[in-house]
């Protein structure tokens, strides 16, 4: 057997502590997930592992809505791999029920939720966004759909143009930040410098960022931009 293609206890114990920090699973789940990550490791230091994660195990608040989602989230991808239109019946944030159908292109995990990314049926200027938790039902509607290669949804592209998992159509926005330049750039991945200035003399100085992004839709990036107070010096949506 090749070690070098075994789990070393490092990566079981930093994988656990990203599972207990995603808060993303029922207990039930995440305890499963948990116990199988320490049957990876040798044995004389599985001990060593299960107290490393103790205390936060314990202390676990797993989200509100209570789901399990392993089967779902399996589920859905096949449907996915396969390319069928499904129709799902899905709860929005303000408790009502909705049925959509839906070409699924892909899954994503942020900020303690999964979300599905998929096209709803005949309405495709972008993609739509569903919380996996908040799906009732999946209805195989024996229909599938074409993507080409070339034009196949790539997640990790998605990625750069989404924020707070807010979707709408492709937008620039222009602004002018005060605060440190690498906040920015890790959370806007398309963001593009497009000036600096310096204001002020001496110990009192600092810089100020022009910076335009390119995002999905303006609410969320408008969210960050409004939470951090100050140091957004003002900002416009150019398209």
């Amino acid at each position: 057997e090749n070690n070098k293609d075994r789990f070393r206890n490092e990566e079981i114990l930093a994988i656990s502590k990203i599972l207990l920090e995603s808060r993303a699973f029922c207990k039930e789940e995440l305890n499963e997930l948990l116990r199988k990550m320490r049957l990876l490791s040798k044995e004389d230091d599985m001990k060593q592992v299960n107290e490393m994660i103790k205390n936060e195990k314990f202390n676990y608040v797993p989200l509100k809505h209570g789901k399990k989602l392993l089967n779902i989230i399996w589920e859905l991808s096949r449907y996915i791999t396969r390319q069928e239109i499904i129709s799902i019946s899905y709860t929005t944030k303000e408790g009502k029920s909705r049925v959509h159908r839906i070409k699924p292109v892909s899954i994503m995990f942020s900020e303690y939720y999964f979300y599905l990314i998929a096209y709803i049926e005949d309405k495709e200027e972008y993609p739509a966004i569903f919380r996996i938790d908040r799906i009732t039902e999946i209805k195989d509607i024996n229909k599938k759909f074409k993507i080409n290669y070339s034009e196949k949804f790539k997640d990790g592209e998605f990625r750069k143009y989404i924020q707070f998992m807010h979707s709408g159509p492709l937008t620039k926005i222009k602004f002018r930040y005060r605060g440190y330049l690498e906040y920015v750039l890790d959370r806007f991945p398309t963001a593009e410098v497009l000036a600096e200035e310096v204001v002020g003399e001496g110990n009192s100085s600092y810089t100020v960022y022009t910076v335009s992004i390119e995002v999905y839709g303006s609410f969320g990036a408008e969210m960050w931009l409004r939470s951090q107070g100050d140091y957004v010096v003002d900002y416009e949506i150019l398209k």
